[in-house]
């Protein structure tokens, strides 16, 4: 059986594409292999590292990777996650399929430690929901 190859997508591959990679190869490893990329690579934020383990994945040895890393190589989904402005999400273009999901930081999100793993986690639950939902069946 082929896998079905999926590459999340975010400016920076430090939050939700990475956390979306993860889930995904979690959930449904057995049938799909999920990347992720960005097209202004950062660093993997530690909110993102710590609300995985919380899960009980491990994504503290995870990179940040630009797109042009996957550049040549066809995917059966690009998915961008950028919040509202889907317009400013990057364009992967050698996927057969590009979805959408918008994941926001929630509204009023106080600038503390415990205050950004709340908005990461939210950002996180919102992600799981989603990639369940929409590869159950796939």
């Amino acid at each position: 059986m082929t896998k079905l190859k999926l590459l999340f997508v975010c400016s920076h591959n430090g939050a939700r594409s990475q956390m979306a990679e993860a889930l995904a190869n979690s959930l449904f490893g057995d049938r799909l292999e999920a990347s992720s990329a960005g097209s202004s690579p950062t660093e993997v934020s530690p909110y993102s590292i710590a609300v995985m383990k919380e899960m009980g994945i491990d994504i503290s040895k995870n990179r940040a990777k630009h797109l042009n890393e996957f550049t040549g190589m066809l995917f059966d989904y690009a998915v961008t996650l950028c919040g509202d402005e889907e317009e400013f999400c990057p364009f992967f273009p050698d996927a057969r399929e590009h979805l959408h999901h918008g994941v926001n930081e929630p509204e009023g999100t106080v600038r503390t430690e415990e205050g950004r793993l709340g908005a990461m986690r939210y950002m996180r639950d919102d992600i799981l929901t989603w990639i369940k939902k929409t590869f159950i069946d796939v």
